[in-house]
């Protein structure tokens, strides 16, 4: 009986663990059926069209079509979306582009419709004056700050044409008026001025048809057309005045107004006493008298002799000539002064502008 028992017991024991296999199979199938749902969705978004979201793709440089919602170049944006695209109009079609020849047709048509319409002169509005003001106009000449020229008007120190101005606020126009500070013309026009120490072998003119060094090496750079007020001769150094007013160079050079001159010039002694009287009295020479102005020893090393001649005529080779025709030949020469302007520390082969002050003393010297 025990026996039959025991092993009815088992037998229920194997049915229960076959029932409770049977259960793990049965929820074995149903993992099974719940991968195969998965399944079922992966392939509706496929037939659908839309990838899985490890699937998509983002554009960095955006796309010429028109943005799509959420995730995408246009909607990121920063270093791994890109920009930001705002969305076109009309249906994101843009206008396209015109060439060239079809702009410049278009301009050349509108110049030849307006070519010969008069010009519409537009009234003055109200406070509209004509001219500069006069401390506008000082100062851009160079003769200080705003400021500066301002006080320089408080202190009556300017005329214009004639009139001492003491006045702020006065218009004046640069091209017509004359304006002098303590008496010497500003050059409010665009004129230039320049000083070169020109060196010994450059030949006295703008341009040189043999090819030599000339005057115009050293103002290639200059918009302006300059022109040398007078010549030195090849082998003589010193101060050269370069401009472009040309009144003012005429009358630097006219014996009318006896510009003076002055010139170092290197000879062999021993000299006479008597050699500086007959100088200013004068050295007959092939084309008349010459005639110094002033005379004297600068320095003395032996029979080396350094001297110093000043004139007003400007007759070619005149210094060296002088000399020569008195008994001592020139070994160096250098003019070091034009008129007012001096040479001074300058050197050999430098080109300087001339300050406003230098270029007044210059007109003043031959009364403009």
């Amino acid at each position: 009986m025990r026996s039959s028992s025991g092993r009815n017991s088992s037998g229920n024991n194997g049915g229960s663990r076959g029932g409770n296999s049977g259960g793990r199979g049965s929820s074995g199938g149903g993992r099974g059926n719940h991968r195969g749902a998965g399944n079922d969705r992966d392939d509706k978004q496929k037939r659908a069209g839309k990838p899985r979201p490890e699937e998509r793709r983002y554009d960095v440089g955006g796309s010429p079509e028109a943005p799509k919602k959420g995730r995408g170049g246009a909607a990121r944006g920063g270093a791994k979306g890109g920009p930001r695209q705002s969305p076109q109009r009309g249906g994101g079609r843009t206008a396209p582009a015109r060439s060239r020849e079809y702009d410049a047709r278009s301009e050349e048509r509108n110049r030849e419709r307006y070519a010969n319409k008069p010009e519409i002169k537009t009234p003055k509005t109200f406070g509209d004056q004509e001219g500069e003001r006069l401390q506008k106009v000082l100062a851009r000449a160079g003769m200080g700050s705003r400021r500066a020229c301002e006080e320089l008007i408080d202190a009556g120190r300017v005329e214009v044409n004639g009139k001492i101005v003491i006045e702020q606020g006065v218009r004046v126009d640069p091209e017509q008026d004359e304006i002098k500070v303590d008496g010497l013309t500003v050059a409010t026009q665009s004129h230039l001025f320049f000083a070169l120490n020109k060196p010994a072998g450059v030949v006295s003119t703008m341009e040189d048809p043999d090819g030599r060094q000339c005057l115009g090496d050293y103002v290639t750079n200059r918009e302006t057309r300059l022109f040398h007020v007078g010549r030195l001769d090849t082998e003589t150094e010193g101060i050269i005045l370069l401009t472009n007013h040309g009144e003012l160079a005429h009358r630097l050079t006219h014996p009318k107004y006896g510009v003076k001159k002055t010139y170092l010039a290197a000879i062999q002694g021993p000299l006479p006493r008597e050699l500086g009287k007959r100088l200013k009295e004068g050295i007959q020479l092939e084309d008349g008298y010459a005639r110094a102005d002033h005379f004297r020893v600068v320095e003395n090393t032996g029979k080396n002799y350094l001297v110093e001649v000043t004139l007003h005529e400007g007759r070619k080779h005149i210094v060296r000539r002088m000399l020569s025709e008195a008994g001592f030949p020139v070994d160096k020469l250098v003019r070091t002064a034009f008129g007012p302007i001096a040479l001074g520390d300058q050197k050999s082969g430098w080109l300087r502008r001339l300050t406003n002050t230098e270029v007044g003393m210059l007109m003043k010297e031959v009364g403009l």
